[in-house]
């Protein structure tokens, strides 16, 4: 279930879909020419700095693999007539096979097809990264309707020391210290897994560029895994600037809204998005960390155990379009995209807003009207609720305490805590 949406948020929701559509076709991987094709799509919409890493390159206990590439795979019958057709779609093809041109029979060939028989009329999305095979994907009933005979197979790809190509994207800040979002280029023809999730973080880029923003927000588009444990290889050094980070999977699908929380559970963006959620009173599901899904389990990974949580709507294999031919673009939709957008904006504005103060005059409470702060209030809607938020924030402010500390233990909405912040830090009663 999607919140109703703005018509600045409708708009984007529209051009997050046109973005899906246009990606869809590319068959991508965890390395070669789809990745690239993907990334100059995104290039249009956000500078990037892309990456190549070697083939062979030590990335933590990992090794960059060999890169694929496919021009061409099909199943033709005695006809001629192509019965599979990866030119027809790119999850027909299982990942990473190594070439073939051969004729066999059906019998020999069925070793190498995979299908849905729960789901007969899909086509399943498979790969084979780290083990050399060839084979091709097909709807059940497609492989039922096969009579038997020699059938001419043919998978034109290439399997060889190349790069694998990752990219960021960095939307400045006041401070150094870094908000990373990431997301994974690497699955084909899926549109929620992860199309949806490319489309939000690049629009979600574009509107911190519009603001100032607090911190240094960096979006991360690598392919899944190898793609993350090679950018933590690579930032090392640096990853300590890393204060929270969200990895965005499955992010067009018309369900509610997921939080997984990080490792630690009680992150700084674990507390944020388990606010903005309950406070939008949108229908949603907060979830502990486990060690499989997405990205998030490699920034959380003990080592690095970074505060890194994931953003989803259905997550992962819990929608049966998951990882098959369903999972397309008529299955996500602009208005749940622009509603998951709309979540990521707010969380970022609590994010960028949430510092402590310390109260200047700590001793009973300060003359707030010969400081002007009650007057500026006049004629405001919300009066009632600025005035208590000053107190609440005059209050808290120990240097212990968070905004949104105040903000949970007053029960007022996290801006007008922020907006009473502002006040009281430009009539010089607090200090950061």
């Amino acid at each position: 279930m999607t919140a109703p949406v703005e018509k600045a948020e409708e708009s984007a929701g529209a051009q997050m879909h046109a973005l899906v559509e246009r990606l869809y076709p590319l068959c991508r991987s965890i390395t070669g020419d789809g990745v690239r094709a993907t990334l100059d799509i995104v290039g249009e919409y956000l500078p990037l700095q892309v990456h190549e890493v070697p083939t062979g390159t030590q990335v933590l206990d990992w090794t960059v693999p060999q890169e694929w590439n496919i021009r061409d795979a099909y199943i033709a019958d005695a006809t001629g007539h192509r019965v599979v057709d990866f030119a027809a779609s790119s999850l027909h093809v299982l990942g990473y096979s190594v070439p073939v041109s051969a004729t066999m029979p059906l019998a020999e060939l069925r070793e190498h097809l995979h299908t849905l028989p729960e789901q007969p009329d899909l086509v399943p999305y498979r790969t084979s990264y780290y083990k050399p095979e060839w084979g091709f994907c097909l709807a059940q009933e497609t492989l039922d309707a096969l009579p038997d005979g020699d059938y001419e197979v043919c998978v034109d790809s290439t399997l060889a020391d190349g790069h694998l190509t990752y990219a960021e994207h960095v939307v400045p800040g006041q401070v150094a210290d870094e908000v990373i979002v990431s997301c994974h280029v690497c699955h084909p023809s899926l549109a929620n897994d992860n199309l949806a999730g490319i489309a939000v973080a690049v629009f979600l880029a574009r509107a911190l560029a519009e603001r100032n923003p607090y911190y240094t927000y960096r979006f991360i588009f690598a392919p899944g895994t190898i793609g993350a444990i090679t950018w933590l290889a690579r930032n090392r050094e640096r990853v300590h600037t890393v204060k929270h980070g969200l990895v965005l999977a499955c992010a067009g699908d018309r369900g509610d809204l997921t939080y997984k929380q990080s490792r630690r559970g009680d992150a700084e963006i674990d507390r944020v998005l388990r606010h903005v959620l309950a406070a939008s009173e949108r229908p949603h599901r907060i979830t502990e960390f486990t060690p499989y899904g997405y990205d998030e389990r490699q920034y959380c990974s003990p080592g690095f155990d970074l505060g890194v949580g994931s953003l989803s709507r259905t997550p992962y294999a819990g929608y049966p379009e998951y990882h098959t031919s369903a999972d397309n673009p008529d299955f996500v939709s602009p208005e749940a995209m622009a509603d998951t957008l709309a979540v990521c904006r707010e969380a970022c504005t609590v994010l960028d807003g949430n510092r402590r103060y310390v109260n200047l005059s700590p001793y009973g409470e300060p003359q707030l009207g010969r400081r002007g702060l009650y007057d500026a209030l006049g004629g405001r809607s919300d009066t009632k609720d600025a005035q208590l938020a000053m107190l609440w924030v005059l209050n808290l402010s120990d240097g212990e305490h968070s905004l949104l500390d105040v903000t949970e233990r007053s029960g007022l909405p996290f801006g007008a805590v922020a907006a009473a912040a502002d006040a009281l830090l430009g009539a010089g009663l607090l200090k950061e």
